[in-house]
């Protein structure tokens, strides 16, 4: 076995070891922070270092490609910001630092190995190493409000409904095709697509990645998670695992190919509904991580009008626009973490006159909130628009006009936390202090989401190569 296939995977073994030994022995938080913020940053150089390695391992069941190394290099560099955003994760009480990085690396790993599985029970296993780390993530937190508890509770709840719905499709799909591995199904799905028992197996497989994206109806723990875990945790759980789960997505979805009408028609379906639902209800929130949590379900349904076109220009727009996603969500999460001062929740009148108390502060915001919106010359705008153009080149006008009055409506609601940061007084809140590296990375966040959207086509392109490798 060519165990260089397998570096990003190994060394988040080896960090997740580090941080166990950590937990054995007391060592001061600054420094344990410290090390996460050095060996993710090395974690981000090896991926980019195996990003053209190709290969299979233990048995064909794990392939190592464009599609899947573009997808661990995106999960290492979001780890990296999630641990450096995170600055003192003040939300974490400092003993049990070394355990929440220990989960961190071991939940990143999990979601590693499920962007290279290519068969079922391979997927289930890497999917469950991820999602019970996240488990333990969920309740850490310094507040004791029972707010933690009850959004791991409600987490781990539909989490197992959904991997009991997987599991069941994945009986399906194995009774008709009688194998387990993505090539066997591949070969032999357009021959019985026009059976329900397949169209059915396949649709209840993705519910499992339809948990991950929080897509409307498997959406139901995202507010409360958003709103009870601490706000490092919820900056993971909000970008990393949907990474992981658009890439099992246009795995899983290419195997059906556009033929498969009825599945296209349930996707669409899907992506109408969760656009409009998680636009209205974020209208009315008044908890940035709620706010925050409703635009994601919304932007799951826009993600989604690249998977449903099942070609390599859809495919290669979604995966530009989760990573779009990624960058400037974490740009809002790293708002909410320098202004939380105990790791308390941030209200959206607690942005009022963030300008005068923190300039670069409520400018990242501000980009961040463009960003989402949709507004030139921001990474946000340049996804929606290969999204919108993919789908209308499948014939889907009329989604396509439901999601460009979505975007219509969540101006609304990203605009007034930007009118409320620039707009207002600050009303006695306190001035908000950065550090040097705050600053570094306000900085990097922000030319990352405008270079991202004004100079697209080297992302883009490699994007579309990377789908090339899982559509026949």
């Amino acid at each position: 076995m060519d165990f260089s296939l397998f570096i990003p995977e190994t060394f988040l073994l080896l960090m997740a070891l580090i941080f166990f030994c950590q937990t054995l022995w007391a060592t001061s938080a600054k420094t344990i922070q410290g090390w996460a913020i050095f060996l993710s940053a090395i974690g981000v150089i090896l991926s980019l270092f195996t990003l053209n390695a190709t290969g299979d391992l233990f048995y064909k069941s794990y392939r190592v490609d464009l599609f899947s190394q573009a997808f661990k290099c995106l999960i290492s560099l979001g780890l990296f910001l999630v641990i450096a955003l995170g600055q003192k994760f003040k939300s974490i009480e400092e003993r049990l630092q070394p355990e929440f990085f220990m989960f961190l690396c071991l939940s990143a790993l999990g979601l590693m190995l499920m962007v290279s599985s290519i068969e079922l029970v391979t997927i289930f296993i890497a999917m469950e190493l991820s999602s019970y780390s996240i488990y333990v993530l969920i309740p850490i937190r310094k507040q004791n409000n029972g707010s933690q508890m009850e959004a791991a509770i409600k987490y781990i709840i539909f989490g197992a409904a959904a991997t009991g719905v997987m599991i069941f499709g994945m009986s399906y799909v194995f009774g008709v095709t009688q194998s387990t591995y993505l090539v066997d199904i591949l070969k032999k799905m357009p021959l019985i697509l026009g059976q329900p028992i397949a169209l059915i197996g396949l649709l209840l497989v993705l519910c499992g990645f339809f948990f991950k994206l929080a897509v409307v109806p498997f959406h139901f723990w995202t507010p409360d998670v958003y709103q009870g875990a601490a706000n490092e945790t919820v900056s993971f759980v909000a970008t990393m695992p949907k990474l992981a789960g658009v890439a099992l997505l246009l795995r899983i979805t290419s195997l059906a190919g556009t033929q498969a009408v009825d599945l296209i028609q349930v996707l669409v379906l899907l992506s109408a509904v969760s656009m409009t639902f998680g636009n209205l209800a974020a209208l009315v929130q008044k908890d940035l991580k709620r706010l925050l949590a409703y635009s994601s379900i919304a932007h799951a349904g826009y993600v989604m009008l690249g998977v449903l076109t099942i070609n390599a220009v859809g495919f290669g727009a979604a995966i530009y626009h989760i990573a779009a996603y990624l960058l400037m969500n974490l740009a809002c999460f790293l708002v909410i973490c320098s202004l939380s001062r105990e790791g308390e929740n941030i209200l959206v009148s607690d942005l009022s006159g963030l300008y005068r108390r923190a300039p670069l502060l409520a400018f990242t915001l501000a980009v961040g909130a463009f960003a989402l919106a949709g507004i030139p010359p921001t990474a946000g705008f340049t996804g929606k628009l290969f999204l919108f153009t993919a789908a209308l080149n499948q014939g889907h006008l009329a989604l396509v006009i439901i999601a460009a009055v979505n975007t219509a409506i969540s101006i609304y609601y990203y605009l007034n936390i930007v009118r409320t940061a620039y707009g207002q007084d600050p009303n006695g809140l306190p001035e908000v202090t950065l550090s040097f590296s705050n600053r570094v990375l306000n900085y990097g966040l922000i030319l990352a989401i405008i270079l991202m959207g004004a100079l697209p086509a080297w992302f883009i392109e490699l994007a579309r190569t990377a789908c090339k490798t899982i559509i026949s």
